[in-house]
């Protein structure tokens, strides 16, 4: 009896036959999507390209090619994540996803590389939002430093924030465990709570949070991220865990609603700050994130001075 070997496809042609690989699939990993300059450093490579063009920066990534970049704001949450492919379980998959060239790509692949970080997959579209991949992807998250290009991401239903180049990089205290933090109103659940404040005020969100207590929040742009991460917690890989916080400016009584909603969804968060209008930041530090996500400008520059920072442009707060 001839047994085909795994992932091995038989196809006839005119002259006999032939084999060929089945292609690869990401089904079931929890994919993440990210820009080079937010995995790496190059901040100095992008002031050549704003002062001049987009072949002078080429030409001086071309030049660095065997310099390894400097680790940029979401290296460590990158590299955690990538851990929980340890023994050869196929959990997590990084892919770059840049309006680099291809040429600058090699300098981001060689830096992937030298810090032994094994991504494989990379688009590069020299200029053009590369957003519309992220769909074949079927990504979790997306992470860039282009504005437009996140708000495209988060239209389309992909989890997505822009970085902010100049956060403070995550706390080295953890390596074993990956830490994220998340607001809650128009990143986790939805902006409807969020739009009653707009509107009314303070007084008036409370009472209508506390009169829908019972009633769960639809969900925000983030719950895809917040669920593929819950099933990683939930099946741990050797030492790596994973820690989540939300922290909202929410506070008694609205902190109910959150919590019945997130009972509702069947996912446990470690730790909750109801922090009711007090800055973020100084919270953010004691937690010490590999990366938080909020929808607010200025809760981001809070955090942004104490831990790793992205803005998610949702909600009735970015309109």
């Amino acid at each position: 009896m001839h047994l085909e070997p795994a992932g091995v496809k038989e196809v006839a042609s005119g002259v006999g036959s032939y084999h060929r690989p089945m292609p690869h699939s990401l089904d079931g990993q929890l994919v993440v999507a990210i820009s080079s300059r937010a995995l790496f450093d190059f901040e100095e490579e992008n002031q050549v390209f704003e002062a001049s063009d987009d072949r002078a920066y080429m030409q001086l990534q071309l030049a660095r090619v065997d310099s390894p970049a400097r680790p940029g704001v979401a290296f460590s949450l990158v590299n955690k994540l990538l851990a929980f492919n340890a023994g050869g379980a196929a959990r997590v998959e990084v892919v770059i996803l840049s309006r680099n060239d291809p040429v600058s790509g090699m300098r981001v692949f060689r830096s992937a590389k030298h810090y032994e970080l094994p991504i494989q997959r990379g688009v590069f579209t020299r200029g053009q939002s590369p957003w519309r991949y992220l769909r074949p992807l079927s990504a979790n998250l997306f992470l860039s430093t282009n504005e437009a290009d996140v708000r495209s991401a988060l239209g389309a239903g992909v989890p997505a924030a822009r970085v902010y180049p100049h956060s403070r990089r995550a706390s080295a205290e953890h390596p074993n465990e990956v830490r994220i933090a998340f607001d809650g109103d128009a990143v986790l659940f939805s902006d409807e709570a969020e739009r009653v404040f707009q509107r009314s005020g303070l007084d008036a969100f409370q009472a209508h949070e506390h009169a829908q207590a019972e009633t769960p929040l639809a969900a925000g742009p983030f719950k895809p991220l917040l669920e593929a991460l819950h099933r990683l917690q939930r099946e741990p890989s050797g030492d790596m865990r994973i820690r989540t916080a939300l922290v909202t400016a929410r506070s008694a009584p609205a902190h109910e609603r959150a919590i019945r909603t997130l009972m509702g969804w069947n996912i446990e968060v470690d730790e909750a700050m109801f922090l009711g209008g007090l800055a973020k930041g100084e919270f953010l530090r004691e937690f010490e994130p590999d990366f938080f996500f909020d929808d607010q400008t200025g809760h981001i520059e809070s955090a942004l001075v104490h831990v790793p920072s992205g803005h998610v442009a949702a909600g009735v707060t970015n309109l």
